[in-house]
């Protein structure tokens, strides 16, 4: 069996929300973030959170660690540092919709793969912010995150990377704006986007 550590990425800074932190906006009712947690929880081992503000609220879901304001990466490297387990699955918290089978999928293409990373790919468009990976990368990744290496598809190209299909794109929908957010209360509601 190979256990999974969930890495919830809240750190950004929100900066096309007029620096609001995004885990704390409120879809139908619930945080993002929560909506996140609430959604990983029953299929990994382990719960982490990375995030740089508003840290009491966020602890009650898991350990916080800060991500020094250095993006998801950093987020990734800040959590893997502390994760139990060998594989460790970084989410972001502003795509509320992501699938159910998420981690089922990405598990079966890291280790029926034997490959280092496993991303979601819809429609011919991979969604790098979410991404199973080995925990043994921690080393690499804070060799080119100290050498100013920040972008994620940069780094994932220095690996064995896979992707597992998903049809359903709008399971990837993510919230960065005002009206990215109504279309996902339209979408809760049952309304079309």
């Amino acid at each position: 069996m190979h256990e999974i550590t969930a890495i919830l990425l809240s750190g950004g800074n929100g900066s096309r929300m007029g620096g609001i932190d995004k885990g704390l906006l409120m879809l139908s009712g619930m945080t993002l973030a929560e909506r996140a947690v609430k959604r990983i929880l029953p299929h990994v081992e382990e719960l982490l959170i990375s995030a740089n503000r508003n840290i009491g609220y966020y602890s009650r879901f898991g350990r916080v660690f800060s991500d020094e304001g250095d993006g998801p990466l950093s987020g990734l490297r800040a959590g893997m540092r502390h994760a139990a387990s060998d594989l460790v699955l970084s989410i972001p918290c502003d795509t509320p919709f992501f699938p159910e089978d998420l981690v089922e999928k990405l598990k079966d293409a890291v280790i029926g793969r034997g490959a280092q990373i496993a991303l979601p790919e819809s429609k011919g468009k991979t969604h790098h912010a979410f991404m199973l990976c080995r925990r043994a990368l921690l080393e690499d990744l804070s060799q080119f995150l100290d050498s100013g290496g920040r972008k994620v598809l940069e780094w994932q190209k220095r690996h064995d990377c896979v992707q597992a299909d998903f049809p359903d794109e709008g399971a990837f929908f993510n919230i960065n704006t005002p009206e990215e957010l109504r279309i996902a209360e339209a979408i809760c509601s049952g309304g079309k986007p």
